[in-house]
């Protein structure tokens, strides 16, 4: 269980778009306070759906081959091929994009079939700089939003196909052990900890901060798709795997 819920929550943790969005918050007017609530928002969810789980199992894990045992292990191997089937689909459309244009096309531009213009340089640096126009312009629409806004957009870009793979594993979780509330506290720290990261980052060293991480932003939206890609398959194979090996073990 504890492998299975690092391995998750590690995963969410390194999500890129629900960063990418806390970047944006962060750096926006009074962001630190925003990405306070936003992490608080972020952290109730994942509390909230371990708290369900646990309500419902007494924090005791059902006795193997058992019905509800099947069951769980049944909804952990439907999330592992619903990761596997999008993983697939995302890289299959990231093959085709590659496969017209020669490369990925950064943030608002297109890519053009047949052979690579002369200019590609120029362009180059003209997608940089519409890299940091988007950022900033996201930025000043970031300013307008309130701490209720920042912690509703937690709750939108959670990660909910992953919380549920995490949410099949914590129905394995035996809370009569300290080992039990241990893997639970790891999994919810983990799963925060880019975020808690960046948070951390702005209020001490909120100068530096701001530009920094909008930099990184516009790098993670680059290569967004391949770490989507990439985080799906893997884990998406494991939990079909293990969950085949439980079930017919």
């Amino acid at each position: 269980m504890v492998l299975d819920l690092l391995l998750i929550a590690l995963a969410i943790t390194l999500d890129p778009l629900p960063l990418m969005a806390f970047v944006l918050v962060v750096a926006s007017t009074g962001g630190a306070r925003k990405g306070l609530v936003f992490l608080l928002s972020w952290l109730a969810c994942l509390v909230l759906v371990i708290g369900i789980v646990l309500l419902l199992t007494g924090g005791q894990p059902p006795p193997p081959r058992s019905s509800p045992s099947a069951a769980a292990l049944g909804v952990k191997l439907a999330v592992g091929v619903a990761l596997v089937v999008y993983g697939e689909h995302r890289r299959r459309r990231l093959a085709a994009v590659r496969a017209r244009g020669g490369a990925v096309p950064e943030p608002g531009t297109e890519a053009t079939p047949g052979a690579p213009s002369p200019t590609a340089a120029a362009v180059g640096t003209g997608d940089r700089a519409d890299d940091g126009a988007s950022s900033a312009s996201l930025t000043r629409e970031m300013d307008r939003t309130t701490g209720w806004g920042a912690a509703g957009l937690a709750v939108l870009l959670q990660p909910w196909g992953l919380v549920a793979a995490g949410a099949t594993t914590v129905v394995e979780a035996d809370t009569s052990h300290l080992a039990g509330w241990f893997a639970l506290f790891a999994f919810c720290v983990v799963a925060t900890s880019s975020l808690l990261a960046v948070e951390l980052y702005v209020v001490f060293s909120p100068t530096a901060a701001k530009a920094r991480l909008l930099a990184l932003r516009a790098w993670m939206e680059r290569h967004s798709e391949q770490a989507v890609v990439a985080l799906c398959l893997l884990l998406g194979f494991w939990l079909v795997g293990k969950s085949i090996y439980q079930l017919t073990g």
